[in-house]
């Protein structure tokens, strides 16, 4: 069984997850509206993906008998200055999700929870690949802030499509 203090924290991630979720499908609008469909398929599909790691938890504490605790989420930021802007907020985002990963890492190290421990080491690979790509979408966004074109064609030539991770956590409804 799951250590309490990690499931009280997991379900809380859930809820991070979900507003993740809520976020890039803002910034998806966002960029679809400027009529940058490779910005905005992007998104969407980080939108995706965060919603599934959710899911990843739900099916975590479902699997381990843990009481599971959807949170509300906060509405997220609609608006925005300019193209950087949303892909600065995303970097931010990624950052803050790493630590809140770390500390769901370190609650279940604390409580000798190996099992909890096992499942977040996924997370934790996951992470350095969003921080990545997020850092570099930035540094083109922010290079190309004036020729939206040029982000596009980065977008396009450098976002291939993600295989099925075998190692990745089971996704709860799929």
């Amino acid at each position: 069984m799951a250590a309490d203090a990690f499931v009280e924290k997991l379900n809380e991630q859930i809820g991070h997850e979900f507003a993740a979720h809520h976020q890039y499908i803002a910034i998806a609008v966002y960029f679809d509206e400027l009529t940058m469909p490779q910005m905005a398929q992007l998104f969407f599909d980080q939108a995706v993906e965060e919603r599934n790691h959710a899911m990843m938890m739900v099916r975590y504490l479902l699997d381990a008998d843990a009481p599971v605790a959807i949170p509300g989420v906060v509405g997220p930021v609609t608006t925005f200055e300019d193209v950087v802007t949303p892909v600065s907020l995303a970097l931010e985002q990624e950052k803050r999700v790493t630590q809140q990963i770390n500390e769901l890492i370190g609650i279940a190290r604390r409580e000798n929870d190996y099992s909890s421990d096992q499942f977040m080491q996924w997370f934790i690979k996951e992470q350095v690949e969003e921080v990545s790509k997020m850092s570099d979408l930035l540094a083109v966004v922010r290079r190309s802030a004036h020729d939206v074109e040029q982000i596009e064609d980065y977008v396009k030539r450098e976002t291939l499509p993600e295989g099925v991770d075998p190692t990745a956590p089971r996704i709860a409804g799929v």
